[in-house]
């Protein structure tokens, strides 16, 4: 079975007529032949990984024998005139810096946790490899959040040490005093707070000599609190290797960049996608990662932006292409721009081919979640189909499975689940921090279970069709809310949508959706378009799906990473807030 599933993964790696010119693996072959042998059965994964000097450095010190394109391994801009570019030399050299702040000015060790709220600033990334290069367990947050929100994580994580800016101190400093394990405060600025440490100054004064601490790879490297639609948030933890290690082995197999690329990311620096796609991933392939500080997410600064640098690969959340095809898109000229992924929640048909027809690009879907990273992607050359996320990811055993842990035929709907036994496979995470119980609820049989619900066809293409807790039965149809946003999005009025479950004395529930309009219907009549929409939901699906009930709103209660919280409208709708 071993051997099996051993030349299954090499298939999956390596399907046949497919070429890998541009690869990192010509710059960075000494390295690569470990994970060679790896892949190929020969040799075990081994006992002690680092990103930061296992990855980085290596590609230091490739770039300081001149195998590498001049291009920088990272670049900032603020939309301000402020730029930042550093190669990873740079890169190295700061983060040492920082890393002996954290350990000899803070007096951090190994396993200690460090909440980093900090927007898109370079910061945020030197932070992050110092931690790396220092063991020190990071625990990235947005800064979006609350007093309460940061209370929350202080007291449940036990983090000894805070970074974040001066407009988050204050709200750190209402609750530090029922925070026991805090014990020290860095802030991001050019003033200064009593009780804190200004980190801008302190790091810069530093030495540049840090040895790197030797990891194992199953050590915490990361923790993640979810950001899931129902209940508290649960700690996520990563080791060393579950991120830093799987895009090694899985070789391209979503991103697809050389050391010639340069990627964008749009994503909050609180979300998993951040790590995966402007940090861990890009700087496996030696690429540069791009990132514009965004303080509010602008159609027109986006593809000026696109217009003015070299971006090759775009990453955003299904939002932001819903924004961008409101825009005339013929007026812009993007300078390198090729490759186009979403993800986050599913993107509706009608936006990709709304972009596919304006600027000449596909939009490849990808699917995750905090806990897996990429479980599903639609690979560069990959047939798109539209609705569908694509194939498993490289490492992963997808299955749609049953209440009874019982793998479905294609095209019959279940549950999304990823096999865990015998063997459970580099990239899952390392469990829910101090909640067994919840690591254990998420295994059913041999399969971790998403929570997700969906199908696969004969040619192993998933499509997603809601959480197990939003499917709508209404007379007895089951109803995928996605299928029916897809249907609204499609009519020129609605600008973004979410349908959920309404409670109906004669069907059980019903479905109803609350819909964002467009500016140039906002004057229209709404028990007339509330029919004119309906009528479109008929014509375009089954018309058992139509909302029989249509709210118009200023805008959808979401999630800090952007997703829709539907469960706070439907709990709305049955009368449990």
């Amino acid at each position: 079975l071993l051997k099996l599933q051993k030349l299954k993964l090499l298939w999956t790696l390596k399907p046949p007529n497919r070429t890998f010119h541009g690869h990192p693996r010509l710059l960075f072959s000494d390295v690569y032949s470990q994970y060679e042998s790896i892949r190929q059965g020969k040799q075990e994964i081994p006992k002690y990984f680092n990103f930061a000097s296992d990855v980085l450095d290596k590609w230091s010190e490739i770039e300081k024998a001149g195998k590498r394109p001049s291009n920088p391994a990272f670049w900032w801009i603020n939309g301000e005139g402020e730029e930042v570019k550093w190669s990873f030399e740079e890169l190295g050299f700061l983060s040492r810096k920082v890393a002996n702040l954290l350990t000899k000015e803070c007096g951090l060790q190994k396993g200690d946790r460090l909440i980093l709220i900090l927007p898109r600033i370079p910061e945020w990334w030197l932070v992050k490899v110092a931690c790396m290069r220092a063991g020190i367990v990071i625990i990235p947050g947005t800064s979006q959040l609350s007093a309460k929100d940061i209370l929350y994580r202080l007291q449940a994580s036990k983090a000894t040490c805070i970074i974040t800016t001066d407009k988050l101190a204050p709200a750190v400093d209402s609750v530090a005093s029922q925070c026991q394990h805090l014990k020290t405060k860095l802030m991001v600025s050019k003033g200064s707070r009593e009780g804190w440490l200004n980190f801008t100054e302190l790091y810069q004064n530093q030495s540049a000599d840090h040895s790197c601490i030797k990891t194992r790879i199953q050590d915490p490297m990361i923790i993640f609190f979810t950001s899931g639609t129902t209940g508290f948030p649960k700690m996520t933890q990563h080791s060393q290797g579950s991120l830093g290690f799987r895009p090694l082995l899985s070789e391209r197999y979503w991103l697809d960049l050389t050391p010639s690329h340069m990627i964008w990311n749009t994503a909050d620096t609180g979300w998993i996608l951040t790590s995966i796609a402007s940090f861990f991933d890009p700087w496996v392939f030696g690429s540069c990662v791009f990132i514009h500080n965004l303080p509010q997410t602008d159609s027109e600064v986006i593809l000026n932006t696109l217009c003015r640098f070299p971006i090759h690969a775009l990453v955003g959340a299904p939002t932001l292409f819903r924004m961008l095809v409101q825009n005339d898109l013929s007026k812009y000229k993007f300078m390198s721009l090729k490759y186009c992924m979403s993800g986050g929640e599913p993107l509706n048909p009608e936006v990709m081919e709304q972009w596919k027809s304006q600027t000449g690009l596909d939009i490849h879907e990808v699917y995750g979640q905090t806990e897996m990273g990429i479980i599903c992607c639609v690979f560069k050359g990959m047939k798109i189909k539209p609705g569908s996320m694509g194939k498993a990811a490289p490492l992963y055993d997808v299955q749609i499975i049953d209440k009874n842990a019982n793998i479905l035929l294609p095209g019959q709907q279940g549950e999304i689940a990823i096999r865990s036994k015998p063997i459970r496979p580099l990239g899952f995470f390392s469990e829910y921090l101090d909640n067994p119980k919840k690591t254990a609820e998420s295994e059913r049989g041999d399969f971790y279970v998403t929570g997700d619900r969906g199908t696969v066809d004969e040619e192993g293409y998933f499509q997603f069709f809601g959480r197990d807790d939003d499917i709508i039965i209404s007379s007895g149809y089951r109803i995928g809310p996605f299928e029916v946003e897809s249907a609204l999005i499609e009519h020129p009025a609605v600008v973004e949508t979410a349908v959920v479950s309404s409670p109906d004395p004669l069907r059980g529930e019903v479905v109803k959706a609350f819909v964002v309009l467009s500016p140039t219907f906002s004057s229209t009549d709404l028990k007339s378009l509330t029919r004119d929409l309906q009528d479109h939901v008929k014509k375009t699906t089954a018309p058992f799906k139509y909302p029989r009930k249509v709210e118009f709103v200023k805008e959808l209660p979401k999630t800090v990473t952007g997703k829709i919280k539907r469960n706070e409208l439907r709990d709305k709708e049955w009368g449990r807030i």
